[in-house]
């Protein structure tokens, strides 16, 4: 029973209180204060109002409204790539003012507490929820922020592989910059999907925009150049440079009888859009 009076008591102090309890805690958190509008524009995130949200939930004991809260706010706090260093301060800084406000609670009210470990319940309490909050905020922030990653990386690797067709059975694969062994699979995945998916016949692979490849890579290409006849596509290779010609050659390797080569991508569509 003196608990939960304490509780409630506590809690109307904190509400006749809020305007010195927020003077208090900006003195508290140096570095956040000068950020405070920042954050507000950038993610319309109400830095202390949220730290009186807090601090309710947590005299309270609303353990699930203080996850749900912490679940928003982890992820407003990824979405808008706001700095976890700044929310740690913020937050500690909430826990140092609340103790603070407590003990001077019990110092105008002269509590003199029969049972002495209340005291050790009440700082098990506030410091429980102020971890709750930032375990579950951590926690949601993380798996947003790798959901967001995934999301992007799932963009790139399509943009990376723009299969863009020229008549209904005519495509064009225009390759650009390093691949590497992790992006030939990209692109032979890719390739072979949209292949089936299209009904390609003529597959024209413009390496113009490369100039080197590593042995493997090369190796790896010939390969989607296999699986594309396999499966009745004709591969067309555009702008081959002279130094991967070289390579090529040197490996011992060549594209004849696996595909046709052409001078440019203006030549090959200049062929296939005037006969196919």
């Amino acid at each position: 029973m003196l608990s939960l009076v304490l509780d409630q008591n506590y809690k109307e102090y904190f509400k006749n209180n809020r305007k010195n309890f927020q003077e208090e805690l900006l003195k508290e958190a140096v570095n956040v204060r000068e950020k405070i509008k920042d954050i507000l524009m950038i993610g319309n995130i109400n830095l202390l109002e949220n730290a009186h949200k807090l601090v309710m939930y947590t005299l309270g004991e609303e353990k699930e409204q203080l996850e749900d809260f912490a679940r928003v706010e982890g992820i407003s706090w990824a979405s808008h790539n706001l700095t976890l260093a700044f929310k740690l301060e913020w937050v500690q800084a909430i826990r140092r003012t609340l103790w603070q406000f407590l003990q001077e609670y019990d110092i105008e009210n002269q509590n003199q507490f029969e049972i002495i470990d209340f005291f050790y319940q009440l700082e098990r309490k506030v410091n429980d929820g102020i971890d709750q909050f930032l375990n579950v905020f951590f926690l949601s922030y993380s798996e947003y922020k790798d959901k967001l990653i995934e999301a992007q990386r799932v963009l790139v690797e399509n943009l990376s592989v723009p299969i863009i067709p020229i008549t209904q059975k005519v495509c064009v694969l225009p390759l650009i910059g390093q691949i590497d062994s992790t992006r030939v699979h990209i692109i032979e995945e890719k390739a072979l999907m949209e292949i089936g998916r299209l009904r390609i016949h003529s597959l024209i692979m413009d390496l113009s925009g490369i100039a080197q490849m590593e042995t493997e890579v090369i190796d790896h290409l010939i390969k989607i150049i296999d699986g594309a006849n396999m499966m009745g596509c004709h591969c067309v290779i555009t702008g081959l440079r002279p130094e991967l010609v070289r390579k090529i050659t040197r490996l011992g390797l060549s594209f004849e009888n696996k595909a046709e080569t052409k001078v440019s991508l203006q030549q090959a569509l200049e062929d296939y859009l005037a006969t196919k």
